[in-house]
């Protein structure tokens, strides 16, 4: 089993008319988009959202896992919720529904395919309402816009990071504007900006592929204890035990990294997820676990061949996933029984910073709805 700012009225306009055309995209699509505050839970708001995202490990395989002690510790102590769903298969399309409403029939990892995504996402919103934010990618290569890296003088790249795993450079807005590549960084500058003077209100996290329970990496880094991580061939044989433990150890840091930080109030929260479950081989879903889903997950017809000939058609969720979060003054020993996926964390986001709903987010009607109950304990 492979386990794998500052704004010119110009800019501001410019924002304005990407809106729009995300609004049409969204109706010819299905989606939901409303920017009416009057429509949003009022249940934040926090200062400092952080968002941990981690790799194709189904909740079962990571709450209550003997290799995962520090995750199910957090899990028991703070905010779960036990219905939370990968929106589709495989990684890319999370990671781009996570930032902008929608996976835009994309369901496939080739980001060489994603040339020109032009879509209005959550950096367009978070700039135009003035909330700074920040992308912190472990190993991340000097070219940003590399498919792996890092790249070492030799001219050997190693696939640590992966591009697919990254969402804000896929989209056109974001690659091709200095600006805002300069706040995607390595995730070793990550302490130094919590303890900043403008330390971002909203961040991201993408470990590396060893640490993010991945794997693939089979050669030895210098300097990269991690190495090698070898893809598990079933869950929890010695390959995938060894992935739970690096990524349990790097979430451990992190958060300690963050709550040790200058920017950790009581209106701080931490939310761990990963993009979906396990890849196991399953040929009628595609290889993985189960194709569950909930809230708006896309409908994929019978036989579709980015999928397999087995497919029985239905919705292509990225079944159920581990949700965990962390707030300094949040609810304890929680568990939410709320039918939730991506797009109900990015409506969390969008609703804290009254940012209004990009696609899918915020449709009620189809089931996405905020978790704030595993935020503050209240609905």
């Amino acid at each position: 089993m492979k386990l794998r700012s500052r704004f010119t009225l110009g800019a501001l306009a410019a924002v304005a008319a990407l809106a729009l055309t995300a609004t049409a995209a969204s109706a010819s699509t299905g989606g939901h988009q409303s920017d009416d505050p009057s429509s949003h839970r009022q249940s934040g708001s926090f200062d400092h959202i952080f968002v941990i995202m981690l790799e194709n490990h189904s909740k079962s395989s990571v709450i209550g896992d003997a290799n995962a002690p520090y995750l199910t510790g957090l899990a028991r102590q703070y905010s779960m919720a036990d219905n939370y769903y990968g929106v589709t298969h495989p990684s890319m399309p999370n990671y781009i529904a996570s930032i902008a409403g929608d996976n835009f029939g994309i369901q496939d990892d080739n980001d060489q395919n994603v040339i020109n995504l032009d879509r209005v996402n959550l950096v367009d919103q978070l700039e135009a309402h003035h909330i700074s934010w920040g992308a912190y990618m472990e190993a991340l290569p000097a070219n940003k816009l590399d498919r792996f890296g890092p790249v070492f003088p030799n001219g050997t790249t190693a696939s640590l990071y992966a591009k697919k795993h990254n969402p804000f450079v896929l989209f056109d807005d974001i690659k091709n504007d200095p600006a805002r590549m300069a706040n995607i960084k390595d995730y070793s500058q990550l302490s130094a900006d919590l303890n900043g003077p403008k330390a971002p209100q909203y961040v991201w996290i993408s470990p590396d592929q060893c640490n993010d329970m991945h794997g693939g990496v089979y050669g030895t880094i210098v300097d990269r204890a991690e190495t090698p991580c070898p893809y598990g061939s079933v869950k929890d044989d010695a390959n995938d035990a060894s992935l739970k433990q690096k990524a349990d150890a790097f979430v451990h840091t992190a958060v300690d990294t963050i709550k040790h930080s200058k920017a950790w109030t009581n209106r701080s929260a931490i939310v761990i997820v990963t993009d979906e479950n396990d890849f196991t081989g399953n040929t009628t879903t595609g290889g993985w676990e189960s194709a569950t889903g909930c809230c708006d997950s896309p409908y994929v017809g019978a036989a579709d061949a980015r999928i397999s000939a087995t497919w029985p058609g239905g919705t292509y969720g990225g079944g159920l996933i581990p949700a965990i979060v962390v707030t300094a003054s949040g609810p304890r020993h929680f568990v939410d029984h709320t039918a939730y996926n991506h797009y109900s964390l990015l409506t969390t986001i969008e609703d804290n910073w009254n940012l209004g709903h990009l696609g899918h987010a915020g449709d009620t009607a189809g089931g996405v709805v905020a978790m704030w109950p595993m935020f503050t304990g209240r609905k």
